[in-house]
């Protein structure tokens, strides 16, 4: 008898709903469950597939099923009931509460909620046809050491509803990093917007794939085998504890390659610092947090590795073995290594070396010297982002596993192509409905946070976030605005708990029934002229729109019939909002936080939600 990976110790079933259990047997064989008291008897097709569909069940738990087919018994153990949702996306609904800690260590400390469940979905991709079976998998929870590994969104997510509503939750996390919002789009689908047949059928190519995944790895292992033959440093041992550097250059830390001798370098460059530490910080636990580094990083202290990162976006936080820092004269050495960006100690992120419950600042003036310089790495394939991969493989196997609503963090991957976002995603919504087959469940989604210096030029985030916007367009949707919880030097802004607080806003007002809950900031309704201004209407404004922070209210432009547009005076009147310009007696539309990372802008409403930032303009 073969069960799928999800129907397995720990799981949560949907509560009060009939939820199906599935599998595979001898063909034609009885097969019969016990659940709760309750039996249930079916028997296989020829085929060897049953289904047998339990009667509708209140939360709680622990409870145990016994399913027995042709003298086999399977026993699944410690199953609770109570509200599933899937969690999709890319790497900012994947990035686990581990992640985080910098910001939400004290929040998840001696954390112990049993009921709050997670199953992780394995990576996995297929171009053929939608899949029935998951590759694996298993169900933890929430307790101390298996919480880190939880979705840190999706985790304040279930917190929030747990402690409302004191009911299990089941979270399925199916997202991957990096992915763009057609790799989670059935075949069909994509085929009728159209633009993807070619990507398509090459993927379809077994061979092709098979190939270029083994020419990636062989070029790969190639340029690294490379890079440490010829890596001086590696030879001769800068990274020991005693290595004269009289000869080698100065570089303040943190900062980039960019702008210096250093930028054009594609290979390893060495750093090494000496620092004087008091006995009292040689005792106990001790941390390096090295920031976040471009690309990768072997990083030493007294000549012992104590960690290394091959990409760019992870924060470097490596603990220090006991006994290996000592009174006195200490060494830090980190090797850079550049494999196709610009390096850099990325600005504005902690550098410091924490022990014996003491801090000790490690920015300022390093030695650095450069190992090895090669070729810059050629990028590799990543058949996960390809279109309908993991909608085959981490979707569909779920298409028998009752939910009660989708969370959806997604869209960096496609801020190089903004325009149509709305359209896929209008598609996305709609096949995973269809897929479940249960109506239109809540679907709640996360606007794209603030990103880069606050430069107005760059609006391609601001574009994909007005595409997102227009998601609300589709009934049973919810949008949680994050714009004001990113941070402009990282990707994965760490502030997970308020992106969780907000989603769960939408659910308790889509899914939970509270229809006088204000879930969401200001949303942009209408405009009308005003005199020679503008006037703004919203959705949403709950007990009233006010400027956080106090002051002028801020971020918002205005155009004429030239389309040029300029920053605008803009003020609360009542729950509108009045846009004028000196110069501009003919406004024709208004923006409002158009810019990638739009710092600045403060409309909010008394519950302390933020505006989503909008265009007037098609």
């Amino acid at each position: 008898m073969i069960l799928s990976s999800i129907l397995s110790d720990g799981m949560v079933l949907q509560r009060n709903e009939k939820v199906g259990i599935w599998g595979k047997a001898g063909a034609d064989q009885a097969v019969q469950i016990s659940f709760n008291e309750k039996k249930y008897d079916t028997s296989a097709d020829s085929a060897g597939d049953w289904r047998i569909h339990l009667d509708e069940t209140e939360p709680g738990g622990p409870f145990e099923m016994t399913i027995s087919a042709g003298g086999e018994v399977i026993v699944i153990r410690d199953i609770l009931v109570g509200d599933v949702w899937v969690l999709g996306g890319q790497s900012n609904m994947e990035l686990p509460v581990r992640r985080t800690l910098d910001l939400l260590a004290d929040e998840v400390k001696d954390v112990h909620f049993p009921w709050i469940r997670q199953f992780s979905m394995p990576i996995s991709y297929n171009f053929h046809a939608p899949q029935s079976e998951l590759p694996g998998g298993g169900w933890i929870a929430a307790t101390p050491g298996d919480v880190l590994n939880f979705s840190a969104a999706g985790f304040f997510f279930a917190k929030e509803i747990h402690e409302k509503y004191r009911v299990p939750v089941g979270l399925i996390l199916t997202a991957v990093g990096g992915t763009p919002i057609e790799a989670w789009i059935s075949e069909g689908t994509i085929r009728r917007i159209g633009g993807y047949d070619d990507v398509l059928e090459q993927c379809k190519d077994d061979h092709y794939v098979t190939a270029t995944k083994r020419a990636d790895e062989e070029r790969g292992n190639a340029w690294y085998a490379r890079l440490n033959n010829t890596d001086l440093g590696l030879k001769e041992g800068w990274y020991n504890e005693s290595w004269d550097t009289a000869d080698w250059q100065d570089f303040e830390l943190p900062g980039s390659w960019a702008g210096g001798e250093l930028e054009h370098v594609r290979g390893s460059v060495w750093f090494r610092k000496e620092i004087n530490l008091p006995e009292s910080m040689t005792l106990g636990e001790a941390r390096l947090k090295l920031g976040t580094v471009v690309d990768a990083d072997d990083t030493y202290i007294n000549g012992v590795c104590i960690g290394n990162t091959g990409y760019m976006y992870p924060p470097r936080r490596y603990p220090i073995p006991t006994g290996l820092l000592k009174p006195g004269k200490n060494t830090i050495a980190v090797r850079v290594i550049s494999t196709h960006n610009t390096g850099a100690f990325v600005k504005d992120m902690p550098y410091r070396l924490l022990a014996g419950g003491q801090e000790m600042d490690l920015s300022g003036v390093w030695k650095y010297r450069v190992g090895a310089v090669t070729a810059a790495m050629q990028q590799q394939t990543f058949f996960q982002y390809k279109p309908t991969g993991v909608y085959n493989s981490m979707i569909s196997p779920l298409r028998n596993y009752r939910i009660k609503g989708a969370l959806w963090y997604q869209g960096e991957s496609n801020t190089d192509r903004p325009a149509g976002y709305s359209k896929l995603f209008e598609a996305l919504v709609a096949d995973w409905r269809s897929q479940w087959g249960i109506g239109e469940f809540p679907f709640i989604f996360t606007q794209l946070a603030n990103l880069g210096e606050e430069d107005d030029s760059q609006t391609n985030w601001a574009e994909l976030r007005e595409e997102q916007r227009k998601g609300l367009l589709i009934p049973g949707t919810a949008m949680a605005v994050t714009l004001d919880v990113g941070e402009y030097n990282d990707l994965h802004p760490q502030d997970k708990k308020t992106v969780g607080q907000r989603l769960a806003l939408g659910a308790r007002k889509l899914a939970y029934g509270e229809d006088n809950l204000v879930h969401s900031g200001p949303m942009f309704k209408e405009m009308e002229l005003a005199g020679d201004g503008v006037r703004l209407r919203f959705d949403h404004t709950g007990s009233g729109l006010v400027a956080k922070g106090g002051g002028e209210l801020r971020g918002f432009t205005v155009c004429g019939p030239d389309g040029v547009f300029v920053p605008a005076q803009a003020a609360i009147s009542g729950d509108t909002v009045i846009v004028t310009h000196d110069h501009i007696q003919q406004p024709v539309h208004v923006r409002y936080a158009w810019a990638n990372n739009p710092a600045q802008a403060n409309l909010y409403n008394q519950e302390g939600l933020p505006a989503s930032p909008f265009s007037t303009g098609k």
